[in-house]
């Protein structure tokens, strides 16, 4: 498991309503280890949970890290804590970055952001910003008043064009698709981000108009996984380093038969969307419910996530 860095809360931010921005610096006099944009950090919040969230920061700079945090109405303790209690001089622990939505090659890329889901896209047109690439950046917010990082936004990029839609003057994802969306290009590559229901909608219209799959690229916050249930069957896990057998019954998650046989793994959103508990699958075939790999990594069945995934077979072999 990566070593956990202690960082300060250097600034904090309100980002219009329900949403605060903070900086972390690190502790120690050593720069915080690099990133590319798309990137997330675990933050290990006092009260006892493990949240993920995008860095927004330009990805050249290593002396801080920049998060943003929207308050949740049905939150479970992660986001309200760090919105109502957070404060400069605040010290917490993280994780080193974590990258499953990197920039592919291109030569020109389209970006689409909704609410929260900009923060991601703000440290992608950082980048390709500085790299000289052109790019347009949409972002879909309810309001003014709810949005994130607008004095970045209107500051601008010299290599990308801003658009910014409000559902709240008619201008929403169902009423205008960008422009950009209807015109598949292979030299394009297609990054959004957002509320489940708003990607999935980028999504089936992207491939409406003839996007192909490895130019679609996603990154959820949050997702309701399929676990377990009584109408599942159990399978079995070895461990290739030991070739113990682990038995997963049908209400169990891997990673639950995993810890109940005293195996410790590395785990954090328990959602499958940060990736932190995959691990090589040797042989087996698996059921993959993450929303952490893509539709073609799933296929290639190299990898599978212990917290929400199960098996079509009826042994898994995986790298532990």
């Amino acid at each position: 498991m990566n070593q956990l860095i202690t960082v300060t809360v250097a600034e904090a931010h309100f980002e219009g309503e329900h949403s605060r921005s903070f900086r972390l610096v690190p502790e120690s006099a050593s720069p915080l280890p690099a990133f590319e944009a798309g990137a997330h950090i675990d933050v290990y919040i006092p009260e006892g949970f493990i949240r993920q969230y995008s860095l927004a920061n330009d990805p050249r700079e290593r002396d801080s890290y920049l998060i943003c945090v929207k308050r949740e109405e049905k939150s479970r303790g992660g986001s309200a804590y760090l919105y109502d209690y957070l404060k400069v001089g605040d010290r917490l622990r993280i994780s080193p970055p974590r990258n499953h939505f990197q920039l592919q090659e291109a030569a020109e890329y389209l970006l689409i952001g909704g609410g929260i889901g900009i923060t991601p896209l703000l440290a992608m047109a950082e980048t390709l910003d500085h790299q000289k690439k052109p790019f347009v950046l949409h972002y879909y917010t309810s309001s003014e008043d709810f949005s994130v990082f607008m004095a970045r936004l209107r500051k601008g990029f010299s290599s990308g064009q801003i658009f910014i839609h409000y559902s709240s003057q008619g201008d929403s994802l169902r009423h205008n698709l960008p422009a950009e969306l209807l015109r598949y290009s292979p030299d394009t590559q297609l990054y959004h981000c957002g509320p489940q229901s708003f990607m999935e909608k980028i999504a089936t219209e992207a491939q409406k108009y003839g996007w192909k799959a490895d130019h679609i690229h996603s990154e959820a916050f949050s997702a309701v996984i399929a676990l377990g249930d009584a109408n599942e069957e159990s399978f079995e896990v070895e461990l290739v380093s030991t070739q113990k057998v682990i038995t997963v019954t049908p209400t169990q998650s891997i990673a639950e038969a995993l810890d109940e046989a005293g195996i410790e793994i590395s785990l954090a959103c328990e959602e499958g969307v940060c990736g932190a508990c995959l691990v090589g699958l040797i042989s087996g075939q698996g059921d993959h419910r993450d929303f952490v790999q893509s539709d073609e990594e799933k296929a290639s069945n190299k990898e599978i996530a212990l917290c929400c995934s199960r098996s079509r077979s009826k042994r898994l072999v995986i790298d532990l």
